[in-house]
């Protein structure tokens, strides 16, 4: 992927905390501005889209193993996972 370099201006603060917070999480200021920018246009149609399947599959999980029953996952007791408890 190509990068095209964008020069912005921010307060002397600002960096010194995007600093502080680059090195506390092993990265670096371009990183964390990079990230943020990639969620500044992330598709907010997306946003719950995983909690929401995983809704789907909870409460139609018995329909699935019905339709599928050689498919169906080995159930795990509620303590050992979360998820489709037995």
């Amino acid at each position: 992927m190509s990068k095209k370099p964008v020069t912005i201006r921010i307060p002397e603060d600002l960096h010194a905390q995007l600093q502080e917070r680059a090195e506390a999480e092993g990265t670096s200021v371009t990183a964390l501005i990079t990230e943020a920018a990639r969620n500044a246009v992330r598709d907010p149609r997306l946003e719950g889209a995983a909690d929401v399947f995983r809704q789907y599959v909870a409460d139609n999980a018995d329909a699935f193993d019905a339709a599928f029953p050689e498919d169906a996952p080995a159930r795990l007791d509620a303590s050992e996972a979360p998820g489709r408890a037995a």
